[in-house]
């Protein structure tokens, strides 16, 4: 017998007037997993999420989270989800214990299993003896881990994380993405998250590449590179321009060249590099080969990279 996934939707969509802000997604996410949505700001994510949370109402369409239906069942949802803000909403005046009571109180857990509840997470969090300093003295590490692990004292099945490690320093990062991961084998919570980088969409088990508020693809990081199935070549020879027409004319693969040596693309480059620098009429001085990554994917899937839409994005302010 099949799990009931943790979040379900179809068709959901939100509308402002004539604009589309999210068009029909059809998403499934399993129990346990953590899944990544990845897309350029203004794609769609947060409005998704809001949906997902019952802080907004779905235009069309179904969607439920935990069993429960996010527009019927808004209160069963709400008892069911965690949330965490891009930005931080905690009190900087208190002390990262009392943030926790705080949040225990307003769940309405009794005050002993609440005291016991807090004591667990800061331990957990590796917060304990920090848990009298007000928040304002923390680092911005702690406090995304305090957000995080307040919203796990009422015990919920979905975790929603909106870009939860923007303006962290990578050892930062990596500390939170290790945290989430023994998060999700502890408790086996299911953890949704957006994000527009790159790097931090490979920790996921799953990811939707979300673009102009459609979902344009979805699988694994290694299914979603895999539909690239070509490895960048970077060749620097003595003279990149003969360099490419022999490689136009001979094995009729295109190329670019520029500053940083001729560029191509080419499938099972273990096998064909070899052939090519032997190949060619002029001197090899370097070879590098990069695997698919994951804004070669973007690119496959949109037209173009996640990187070139967040630019155009700011320049339109």
């Amino acid at each position: 017998m099949t799990a009931e996934p943790a979040i379900w939707t179809r068709g959901l969509a939100k509308h402002y007037g004539e604009t589309e802000a999210v068009g029909g997604l059809d998403l499934s996410v399993g129990e346990g997993e953590i899944f990544g949505f990845l897309g350029p700001n203004g794609a769609g994510k947060s409005t998704t999420v809001e949906m997902l949370c019952t802080l907004l109402r779905p235009t069309a369409g179904v969607a439920e989270v935990a069993g429960y239906d996010v527009c019927d069942d808004q209160d069963e949802v709400r008892r069911r989800i965690g949330l965490v803000f891009q930005e931080s909403t905690l009190d900087a005046d208190l002390t990262a214990a009392q943030n926790l009571r705080l949040h225990a109180d307003l769940y309405s857990i009794p005050y002993r299993e609440g005291r016991r509840r807090v004591l667990a997470v800061l331990d957990m969090l590796g917060l304990a003896t920090r848990s009298s300093d007000r928040v304002r003295n923390l680092s911005g590490g702690m406090r995304r881990r305090l957000q995080i692990g307040r919203v796990l004292l009422h015990d919920p099945r979905v975790i929603f994380l909106d870009e939860p490690t923007t303006g962290l320093d990578p050892q930062t990062r990596a500390s939170i993405w290790r945290y989430l991961h023994e998060l999700r084998e502890e408790r086996g919570v299911t953890v949704f998250l957006t994000t527009h980088q790159l790097e931090e969409a490979e920790n996921c088990d799953q990811l939707a590449i979300i673009d102009g508020g459609r979902l344009v693809a979805e699988g694994s990081p290694a299914e979603l590179k895999a539909v690239v199935a070509a490895d960048l070549v970077v060749l620097r020879t003595a003279d990149d321009e003969v360099a490419a027409r022999v490689l136009s004319e001979r094995y009729d693969l295109p190329s670019v060249v520029g500053p940083g040596g001729l560029r191509l693309r080419v499938a099972d480059a273990a096998r064909m590099v070899p052939r090519l620098c032997t190949g060619l009429s002029v001197p090899v001085y370097s070879v590098a080969v990069t695997a698919p990554t994951l804004d070669d994917a973007f690119l496959q899937h949109t037209g173009h990279a996640i990187r070139d839409t967040e630019d155009s994005r700011a320049e339109r302010g």
